[in-house]
């Protein structure tokens, strides 16, 4: 049986920095409230005219280089957001294109919300295994300031989110550097307590309208009680499945890299987990939560710091909307 390796990894993010002190005015905050709160400092917003491909694009370049290939050496290309460019397609295709992918490739979207990279993983991981196909794109991707609320009423989740997009290119192992499991969960039951309903066929037969607009139904809603409890749940759950998975203590774990949601979660995550703050990656405070793109990008500079290094075992993990939920061991 194969097994996959990230054989080339690349982040990126819009140059406007946008921080706490940018906000209070237009959301009525503080920089203490948001900091107290979430542990973020700033955050990254796209301006206007630029798309989630037109971010995603340097990012996948950067992959792409990294594991020593070109753009149409790429046999299929797989994004996860939840801020495409277009209702459909997805940017997928977009990003075929931009890459000047001259071969005709499977190219398409996911919505697992924050947990898409990992889910990503597991199906870039498959295909690669199966010997279906010998290099794959895997692209998270978010431009959350185009879909949050950015008034007063608004402010409890709008101060949260970025933009910000990963890529990874899989290629099947060759060494001992490997994707060693990926376990992926759901449960539709926290679905009303992480979610964006607008535009849905929910609302047939307009989708969006006056009416659902008024009712705010195309802003994200969460319930943030609801979604931290389950957060800190679900991490290290999957966590220590993954550890059993494949035989680890926490000491055979050099880094876990968690979706950064919030640094409270992720102090909690570590608590229930008995691992210092130091084997716990954060970045959130540079970045907010940039969604299906925070594991990537936290991966990039975890290991541009010197984090962890080849042969270092690593643990991803991530909770997000729908409830979905996820971990991954890799050895790198």
């Amino acid at each position: 049986m194969n097994r996959s390796k990230i054989a080339g990894i690349g982040f990126n993010v819009p140059d406007n920095i946008v921080t706490n002190h940018d906000l209070e005015e237009m959301m009525d905050t503080s920089d203490e409230w948001i900091q107290t709160r979430s542990g973020i400092k700033e955050r990254r917003w796209v301006q206007a005219g630029m798309a989630n491909s037109d971010m995603a694009l340097p990012a996948c370049i950067k992959a792409i280089e990294a594991a020593g290939i070109t753009a149409n050496d790429i046999d299929a290309i797989i994004v996860g957001t939840v801020t495409p460019d277009y209702n459909f397609p997805g940017i997928g295709p977009i990003l075929q294109q931009k890459l000047e992918i001259t071969k005709h490739i499977p190219a398409y979207d996911i919505s697992a919300a924050c947990s898409a990279f990992i889910y990503l993983l597991e199906m870039g991981d498959q295909f690669i295994q199966s010997g279906k196909y010998q290099n794959i794109l895997l692209v998270g991707s978010d431009v959350m300031s185009c879909i949050i609320d950015k008034s007063p009423e608004g402010r409890a989740t709008g101060v949260l989110f970025g933009d910000g997009a990963g890529a990874v290119v899989l290629q099947a192992a060759t060494g001992e550097s490997c994707i060693l499991s990926t376990h992926l969960y759901a449960d539709g039951k926290g679905m009303e307590h992480l979610n964006a309903k607008a535009p849905g066929s929910m609302f047939y037969p307009d989708r969006i309208n006056a009416d659902i607009i008024a009712e705010r139904h195309h802003f994200p809603h969460q319930n943030g009680r609801e979604v931290f409890k389950n957060a800190v749940t679900r991490m290290p759950e999957s966590v220590d499945v993954a550890m059993k998975h494949n035989n680890w203590s926490l000491d055979d774990v050099t880094l876990v890299i968690a979706h950064q949601a919030n640094y409270r979660i992720l102090e909690t995550c570590a608590k229930r987990m008995g691992i210092s703050m130091d084997k716990m990656y954060i970045n959130i405070q540079k970045y907010g939560n940039t969604t299906a793109a925070t594991i990537p990008i936290a991966m990039c500079e975890a290991l541009a710091e010197g984090k962890f290094s080849k042969g270092d075992n690593i643990i991803l993990t991530a909770f997000g909307g729908g409830y979905t939920w996820a971990s991954a061991a890799i050895r790198w």
